[in-house]
């Protein structure tokens, strides 16, 4: 009787300040494997749901990666850093307490719908084959070319000491960093992100998901019986 090809899908938490290619290597040596691969990048400052797929269901890597994302997290308003997170220094920008809820619900009404959007220098885009933000750790400049996204929701949950705290659900390819980057630019007093979480892909929930370190106890102790 012919085995079965191994695949499975991993729904998991990623843990602050973990690159996602950190998680992909830890459930990678867990499973001792080598075809192991995640849908879609998070930041290292952020958080949420990475899909990590393995064996043959790699092969659904970019039909995970087209579904439309779901994030919350918070601006924060009057200030800014190059990478527009809080990967670099925070730069004061313009005084932001004359800004009212009401501005910012009409900022976020201008960056919903379907919009160019020009993506950050810090970012993984390849422009004439290199990662931008490679070049943007030497300090050269790289032209970005807008991009279409589409922006389904921008809600604004709160509102409060220059802290915007926001739902999105954007397209593929959508850069939150980039939409508080031009909040900031819309209301003229600069704006930063300061937390993000990813709490929805397609159908996939947050809730959904497991922790990083106990699952791969988990995965570790499923290969031990399997040796048995």
């Amino acid at each position: 009787m012919q085995e079965v090809p191994y695949g499975e899908v991993f729904l998991i938490n990623k843990p602050l300040e973990w690159t996602s290619f950190d998680v992909v290597k830890k459930v990678r040596n867990a499973l001792k494997i080598k075809k192991v691969g995640h849908a879609g990048t998070l930041d290292p400052l952020a958080t949420g749901l990475l899909i990590v797929c393995a064996g043959k269901m790699t092969k659904q890597i970019e039909g995970f990666m087209g579904q439309e994302k779901e994030y919350e997290g918070t601006f924060v308003l009057g200030e800014t850093t190059e990478s527009f997170d809080l990967e670099k220094p925070v730069e004061f920008v313009a005084d932001a307490s004359e800004i009212k809820l009401e501005d910012v619900k009409r900022a976020a009404a201008e960056l919903t719908g379907n919009i160019l959007q020009i993506p950050p220098m810090h970012s993984a885009i390849k422009v004439d084959g290199k990662r931008v933000y490679e070049s943007a750790r030497k300090g050269l400049e790289v032209k970005m070319e807008p991009r279409p996204v589409e922006v389904r929701e921008f809600e604004i949950l709160s509102y409060q000491d220059r802290e915007v705290k926001f739902r999105i659900s954007c397209s593929k390819g959508t850069y939150i960093r980039s939409l508080a980057r031009d909040l900031g630019e819309i209301l003229e007093v600069g704006a930063y992100m300061s937390s993000l979480c990813r709490t929805r892909i397609g159908d996939f929930k947050l809730s959904q998901a497991k922790e990083l370190l106990p699952l791969i106890e988990e995965i570790k102790a499923r290969k031990a019986n399997e040796n048995l």
